[in-house]
């Protein structure tokens, strides 16, 4: 067919066009409308068979091609590595827990710092008791005096084998002074009962007699454990150990105590005893010492089950007591790294008991109670330290009751 010169155009294709009638009526057509129909249909059933085929196949792909007891562990794991549930975490909202059976400590925050009263740090006060009613006026009187915020301090003791009226004299002191509307009243005040089955005499000559030393030193550990494990809580930053039989005392003690940030401290313990009108200043506690080489090659020569007591004949030691050092005239804050400590005043990190290191009621290293608890705190890595120049006063030693 030949173009005409001009080209294609318009006028010239529509003429070409069949008639719109034509065409209308050919889309009308039964036959016409029947095969479109037909095709849809066709279209639809392909459609169908080819989706269910596929959706075959993902099922089939979905499990292993054998029973997992037929696979290997290889096989697992390459298996199961792409399982993964996925999970879709709301880091804005929190767990809650209601049940009142589940309880939550962080012990992360608890800490014992020098800055102890801006960080509102704590204070365990523990006093082992046993026939020790003579004591407790004096010793309450004391405690009131104390600086340190009471509302901080929480108090605890434990009684044991009492044949006094310790129970009930402690009862009446501390109702009195948590009843007092001032300051003066402590956070809390805890009362134990235990006894140990241990009774001496506690006539002078009984209770520091050689033989004495070793049960007597034991039991007082047994003591110092329950009271220890009774009142100590999670919120507590520093245990303070305080005897009953104390007279006198700086009533900033603590602060200064807490000052010098150490793991374990004790004073120098003296006691008075005026003659003809003259203060002797006697020195009491033997029990603060620095190891000798005499000491260690004493000790490895005795039976392990031994408890080596201070001051005694039988046992020379050789070594160097805090109590005939430092004068309380002196530098107060002088410190002295000891081996063993007595139980009169001692301020201890709370973390310290924490991990475990408390007072063996049997001989550890040929120390028990207070003496193996320095032992034992020093094997932990913890230091130990003494102020030769800081005097508590306990009372003189021709006392008649006494402490656990």
């Amino acid at each position: 067919m030949l173009l005409p010169k001009g080209g294609i155009n318009w006028k010239a294709a529509k003429a070409r066009l069949p008639p719109t009638r034509a065409v209308w009526s050919l889309l009308t057509r039964t036959r016409f409308l029947l095969g479109v129909a037909a095709v849809g249909v066709l279209l639809l059933l392909w459609r169908g068979i080819s989706t269910s085929a596929s959706e075959l196949q993902s099922f089939y792909c979905w499990g292993p091609s054998k029973p997992p007891m037929e696979m290997t562990l290889n096989e697992q794991v390459a298996w199961n590595k792409h399982l993964q549930t996925p999970v879709i975490f709301n880091h804005h909202k929190p767990i809650e827990i209601n049940s009142s059976t589940i309880e939550y400590v962080d012990l992360n925050p608890i800490d014992s710092t020098k800055k102890a009263l801006q960080n509102n740090e704590r204070i365990l006060l523990l006093t082992p008791l046993k026939d020790a009613a003579f004591y407790l006026s004096k010793y309450f009187e004391l405690l009131a005096e104390l600086t340190y915020p009471h509302h901080l301090i929480d108090l605890a003791f434990l009684v044991s084998d009492s044949t006094d009226d310790t129970v009930a004299v402690l009862a009446m002191e501390l109702d009195r002074i948590q009843k007092r509307p001032d300051t003066i009243p402590f956070r809390s005040a805890m009362v134990v009962e235990k006894d140990f089955g241990f009774f001496l005499s506690q006539s002078v000559e009984d209770r520091h007699s050689f033989e004495a030393q070793g049960p007597r030193r034991k039991a007082m550990g047994r003591a110092r454990n329950y009271l220890l494990s009774t009142a100590l809580k999670p919120d507590h930053s520093w245990v303070y150990w305080r005897d009953v039989d104390i007279v006198d005392c700086n009533k900033e003690i603590i602060e200064d105590f807490i000052a010098h940030d150490r793991d374990i401290l004790v004073p120098n313990i003296w006691f008075h005893r005026y003659r003809d009108g003259v203060d002797i200043e006697g020195r009491f506690d033997y029990n603060s010492w620095i190891e000798s080489p005499k000491g260690r090659k004493l000790a490895a020569k005795l039976d392990k089950d031994v408890v080596l007591a201070e001051g005694y004949k039988q046992y020379d030691t050789g070594r160097t007591y805090m109590a005939r050092m430092g004068d309380w005239r002196d530098d107060k804050d002088v410190e002295i790294e000891l081996d063993g400590i007595g139980g009169v005043n001692i301020l201890v990190k709370a973390d310290v008991h924490r991990s475990g290191i408390n007072f063996p009621a049997y001989a550890f290293e040929n120390q028990a109670e207070t003496e193996g608890f320095a032992k034992m705190a020093k094997r932990a890595g913890y230091k130990v330290y003494g102020l030769p120049n800081y005097v508590v006063w306990h009372i003189d030693t021709d006392e008649k009751p006494g402490n656990a």
